[in-house]
C-alpha cells in the first residue's frame, strides 16, 4: 500500500477531512501550509519521512518498522 491509501484510509477511519487535518498540522507546528500543498504532496508521493510521522501523531498513530524475513 502507498502512503496516499494509507492516509486516505486513516482519514476516513477517523472522520477527518483533509482540510481538517492541515488546519490541525499548522497549529501544532505552527505554521501555515495549504491543503493543495500538502494534497500535492500526498498524490505525487513527495511527502517527507518527517511530514508522514508528523500526519500519523496528529492522527493518534504511529509510524512502526517491522522487519520482514
Amino acid at each position: 500500500m502507498s502512503v496516499k491509501q494509507d492516509i486516505k484510509i486513516i482519514l476516513a477511519k477517523e472522520d477527518i477531512t483533509l482540510t481538517e487535518l492541515i488546519d490541525k498540522l499548522n497549529k501544532k507546528y505552527d505554521r501555515n501550509d495549504s491543503i493543495q500543498n500538502l494534497s500535492k504532496k500526498i498524490n505525487k508521493g513527495t511527502l517527507r519521512y518527517n511530514e508522514a510521522e508528523e500526519i500519523a501523531k496528529i492522527l493518534g498513530y504511529k509510524i512502526e518498522w517491522i522487519k520482514t524475513e
